[in-house]
């Protein structure tokens, strides 16, 4: 059944847990029969655990990984942009199309951090929103308009990382 009123929520700040939070409600959006794509920006490579599962719960989740294998070339973002340009299009595409009844924009405010997509086209992007779509944008520095104009907006606050203490990404927990 889809939704009566999609929302446009965004996960941001500098603790653990933004994408972690997208994709447990996408589980639940699976749970209940939604369609979900969850769009990574600026992901590639893997496989991530979540693309593991994705596989199992086709065709009412779908992840599409849209950057290359590695992190962005703050030194050049030619390539990096292009991609991420070509992606936001592709996203438009999903957001407008009507198959989903959930998007997650996973990594979207990185790509507007690094300079590879603009505000304009972000905000652009939410205003052509579907009303019952719900729309999830997560990552580091969400800019203040784009948390303006959320309906919901979470923080991630860093207090503690392991991390910190040297202990490294973990297949299952953050991978």
């Amino acid at each position: 059944m889809p939704l009566s009123r999609g929302c446009v929520q965004v996960y941001t700040g500098n603790g653990k847990g933004k994408t972690t939070a997208a994709l447990g409600l996408s589980l639940r959006a699976v749970g209940r029969g939604l369609k979900v794509c969850f769009f990574q920006f600026i992901k590639g490579g893997g496989p991530y655990g979540e693309q593991l599962v994705a596989e199992r719960l086709a065709p009412l989740f779908t992840i599409i990984q849209t950057g290359r294998h590695g992190w962005v070339d703050q030194r050049d973002i030619t390539i990096d942009r292009e991609l991420a340009q070509t992606a936001l299009a592709r996203a438009r595409e999903i957001v407008t199309g009507g198959a989903y009844d959930l998007v997650v924009l996973d990594e979207l405010n990185g790509a507007l951090g690094f300079g590879l997509v603009d505000l304009e086209q972000v905000l652009e992007l939410i205003a052509d929103k579907p009303p019952a779509l719900e729309l999830v944008i997560t990552g580091r520095n969400a800019p203040e308009p784009l948390l303006a104009v959320a309906d919901l907006v979470t923080e991630m606050r860093d207090v503690k990382h392991y991390y910190g203490a040297g202990v490294p990404a973990r297949t299952g927990i953050e991978m």
